[in-house]
């Protein structure tokens, strides 16, 4: 029997095979299994994913009739329709919409006219050949692909939508054609509020430069891993691209068997309990020193019930960052097939409205709350009830004196869902998440992902808001809007952006285009957060002019921002350093142009 696809009629190595060939893996194979032929330096980002603001919405509604648990019988003639799923409590509101993983009587998909399967799958090659398979036999005319292993749409993470959007329009030009089918992002319908976490000693919360040289266990390409690139960033240290070497200087990544969350946890577990360790071929400065190091792995990106089996097991860990400081980050997103979606647009929609509704009641009414819980565990088939229900409001533990954080989910309603694609108020949230993880990808390259992909799908051809836009008898409610009113003392992190200005003016030059939308896209995802900016120089020229120039350029930066739309009143403080601050040595050319910078801080 096979382990991958968990199938009788092929072994594990034919199932392997079929694996590799869908994802275009011989890249991918060549780049993870002869690390000498090329290896990454460890680098730094522009890029930083923090966010204080609640896209919380509850827009009042008369209670609703809860779901039984017995099949529908009003939609049974209406064609199947199966969306894949990881386990993943942010999902709540999709699964109670159905009653449980099958359209059960008096749910709201019943009510919309919509017989829908939701099938728990927690690889994501394995989700990526459900959609591959809907796709063979939609291609072969199948107007309603009803396969075994099939679905017309995935649910993920919505910072993983980059790279799982653009791995599998590769693969589908390679094997239909350029262009003939695609998948997109069709809506959300949740949001990880600190279910999805980095794990790992309390010394990289108190210290986070001690994260050097450490080995994380996470799904590459992945939210969770995304979570641990934003923490590492935040606090300008180094990241690893090549996670077949180990650089002591920079924070190392490990590619969890399977690409499985839950074996991000059990990494961790077995290493720390049983000593397993991973050979690596050391790199410093991005060359091989000629020594393997043996390296535990010492933390893991992960989710819920990852997350709680490492607090069960072992001592001495806790929750780092988690979603819950990066709240803009992860939404619970529906990715489909387009030809199909298109097809079938009313379908589609009802799905979304199913949920969006189901969500709100969820906001209001614990008994759907409750409800939703028994859905999840049918689901899933892990776990209770009251596990699924303590986990979506999120837990606290304390071990041998640790605290730490479990689970945190939050789900959509119509109101949210609209906020957060910037349809009701103008800011594309979700854009800016995309952006940035793309740039990460870029940047990175996991698994070889730049040489395997001809390029990134770009948000406007990856995310389709017409299904949302068609959904109708449904009250959208009143955006929340951030209160910029009162003063921020807490620091929620500080970064430093070398900003190119004309030679002795405050006029932002062309080349720190890229720069400036970075730091646009931060404070998208910060939205709740104030502002302190300050200007530096180096020490060319008077110093007393060098004051007067610092503050005018970190003016310009203020002014760059309000005309893409950040009010005035978020920026608490704009200061003027001079040269007084230098970070470097001002007697090189390279120390001068790190010490002309602006420090942007985020206050809470």
């Amino acid at each position: 029997m096979g382990k991958i696809l968990r199938t009788k009629k092929l072994t594990t190595f034919s199932e392997l095979i079929i694996v590799i060939i869908v994802l275009g893996g011989i890249l991918g194979a060549v780049y993870y299994f002869a690390p000498g032929l090329r290896v990454g330096k460890a680098v730094v980002l522009d890029g930083l994913n923090v966010d204080k603001q609640d896209v919380n919405n509850v827009t009042n509604s008369e209670k609703l009739a809860l779901p039984s648990t017995s099949l529908s019988s009003e939609v049974k003639d209406k064609p199947l329709v199966k969306i894949a799923a990881y386990a993943w409590n942010a999902q709540s509101g999709i699964i109670v919409s159905n009653g449980g993983p099958k359209t059960t009587k008096g749910s709201l998909m019943e009510k919309n006219g919509v017989n829908l399967e939701i099938i728990r799958q927690d690889w994501l090659s394995e989700l990526r050949n459900m959609q591959m398979k809907f796709i063979e036999e939609f291609d072969r005319g199948e107007e309603f692909p009803d396969a075994d292993k099939s679905a017309f749409a995935i649910m993920m993470m919505g910072d993983g939508a980059p790279f799982y959007i653009s791995t599998m329009q590769q693969a589908l030009d390679d094997k239909y054609g350029k262009d003939k089918y695609h998948v997109q992002v069709v809506g959300a319908v949740g949001l990880s509020y600190g279910e999805d976490k980095l794990i790992g000693p309390p010394s990289w919360k108190v210290d986070p430069k001690s994260m050097k040289g450490s080995l994380i266990s996470a799904v590459l390409g992945d939210g969770d891993w995304v979570t641990a690139l934003n923490y590492a960033f935040a606090n300008g240290l180094k990241v690893n691209p090549d996670v077949t070497t180990y650089d002591p200087d920079a924070v190392n990544f490990y590619p969890s068997q399977d690409d499985d969350y839950i074996k991000s946890a059990e990494e961790l577990i077995k290493s720390q309990k049983a000593g397993w360790t991973v050979p690596l071929k050391e790199v410093k400065n991005g060359k091989l020193t000629g020594k393997t190091i043996n390296k535990k792995v010492d933390g893991c990106a992960t989710w819920t019930p990852g997350d709680k089996m490492v607090f069960d097991q072992l001592s001495g860990f806790t929750d780092i960052i988690s979603t819950k400081e990066f709240n803009n980050q992860m939404a619970t997103t529906v990715i489909a097939v387009k030809e199909w979606a298109v097809k079938h647009p009313e379908i589609v929609s009802n799905i979304l409205k199913s949920a969006l509704t189901a969500s709100n009641q969820m906001k209001q009414y614990d008994d759907w709350s409750v409800r939703a819980s028994e859905a999840v565990a049918t689901t899933y088939d892990l776990e209770n009830a009251k596990y699924w229900y303590d986990m979506f409001k999120g837990q606290k533990g304390n071990k041998n004196g640790i605290d730490y954080n479990m689970g945190g989910s939050r789900v959509f309603n119509y109101s949210d869902v609209m906020q957060y694609y910037g349809i009701t108020d103008g800011t594309n949230r979700y854009k800016a998440v995309y952006n940035q993880v793309s740039s990460y990808l870029k940047e990175l390259n996991p698994f070889g992902f730049n040489e395997s992909v001809k390029r990134i799908v770009p948000y406007d051809e990856a995310v389709n808001l017409y299904f949302i836009k068609n959904i109708n008898d449904i009250d959208a409610g009143t955006a929340y809007k951030s209160d910029y009113t009162k003063e921020a003392d807490e620091v929620l992190a500080s970064g430093e952006w070398n900003i190119n200005f004309d030679t002795g003016s405050a006029n932002i030059s062309g080349s720190s285009a890229s720069t400036l939308e970075s730091i646009y896209n931060l404070l998208i995802q910060a939205e709740d957060t104030k502002l302190s900016l300050e200007g530096h120089t180096d020490n060319t020229g008077n110093k007393e002019a060098n004051y007067t120039l610092s503050q005018k350029r970190a003016e310009s930066v203020v002014n760059f921002l309000r005309k893409r739309g950040i009010p005035q009143s978020r920026f608490q403080s704009v200061i003027g350093k001079g040269q007084d601050q230098p970070v470097e040595s001002n007697n090189t050319n390279s120390g001068r142009a790190k010490n002309r910078r602006v420090v942007i801080t985020l206050l809470k």
